[in-house]
């Protein structure tokens, strides 16, 4: 995890820094771990985020991707990442931006991830993009640890 943590995603930030709508994209055991990042992206950077696997990303809401709608991509290693490395192509051949973790693909801004069994490697993805999405706030202008019009602790009955 702290190897994690200290991965360089700053390549990120230019393309989300004025950014209004993310997609994060997942499949397999990587869905979860784009659920919880297009959250964090909503909650600490104010901006719209939808996490879809990318299966699903293909039907109606591939279509609004395009220059100005990026798209963050998390593989890991396993049957899966050969669909997000196709996928990451095609769009970044349309001119989509294109920010890919875990997998290579003509096009995209490749982020560094640590080499890992496929069933830890979405916990890692979660970890470095946390402090990309710190660091994005913090440029946005927000502070990551007290959001708008938040609570971080719900109390349940």
């Amino acid at each position: 995890m702290d190897r994690s943590w200290r991965l360089d995603w700053s390549a990120a930030l230019r393309e989300l820094e004025s950014a209004e709508n993310l997609y994060v994209v997942g499949r397999g055991v990587g869905l979860g771990a784009a659920q919880e990042i297009a959250l964090k992206f909503k909650e600490t950077c104010g901006m719209h985020a939808e996490a879809f696997s990318s299966a699903e990303l293909r039907h109606g809401p591939y279509t609004l991707l395009r220059k100005g709608f990026p798209a963050l991509l998390f593989a890991q290693r396993d049957a899966t990442r050969s669909g997000i490395e196709t996928l990451a192509s095609e769009l970044a051949r349309r001119g989509v931006p294109i920010l890919l973790a875990g997998a290579i693909a003509p096009g995209a801004t490749l982020l560094p991830m640590i080499d890992a069994a496929a069933e830890i490697a979405p916990i890692l993805l979660v970890q470095a993009a946390y402090r990309m999405i710190a660091s994005l706030a913090v440029q946005r202008g927000l502070d990551p640890d007290h959001p708008p019009h938040l609570c971080k602790i719900t109390e349940t009955l």
